[in-house]
């Protein structure tokens, strides 16, 4: 038990410039003179998630997820990209060489908690069989591109 022989779980720990801080409990209530009462976190309660891709899936357009289903919901729409990358990779000429999924965490500046803010997707194809025609224009492409993202204030 940190704090010594018979301490509680309540913990003082002085701040510079701060006289009292009101204890917030995980199910988003605050005490204050001994009643409970419930808390409406306004940041959380407004969050919208989009996704950016090109693909086909959901939340193209902006939607309300609530904290306790974030993880889920992200985690669901970033399995659609992977559907998608399987798909693309049973096609001919294709070859799907992995995918992997992360999520994004952050904290409520509101509230303090814990949600997921997004995920990413990432995946690598093989592709076979490429005509002469497809390797000229990707080497083109390839070389037009270079300098496009020069700084040249620096």
């Amino acid at each position: 038990m940190i704090g010594g022989i018979g301490a509680s779980n309540r913990y003082i720990i002085p701040t510079a410039n701060v006289s009292y801080v009101t204890p917030v409990n995980t199910d988003n209530t605050v005490f204050s003179s001994g009643k409970v009462a419930p808390v409406e976190c306004q940041t959380c309660k407004n969050r919208r998630y989009q996704d950016g891709s090109d693909e086909m899936v959901s939340f193209k357009t902006p939607g309300k997820i609530s904290r306790e289903e974030s993880y889920t919901k992200v985690r669901s729409h970033e399995q659609e990209h992977v559907a998608n990358a399987v798909a693309e990779g049973s096609k001919p000429g294709r070859e799907l060489l992995s995918s992997s999924v992360s999520l994004k965490t952050a904290i409520c500046p509101e509230c303090g908690r814990t949600y997921i803010a997004g995920g990413n997707t990432q995946t690598m194809m093989r592709t076979y069989n490429e005509d002469a025609y497809d390797q000229n224009r990707k080497a083109f492409e390839a070389e037009a591109a270079k300098g496009n993202n020069i700084d040249l204030v620096a």
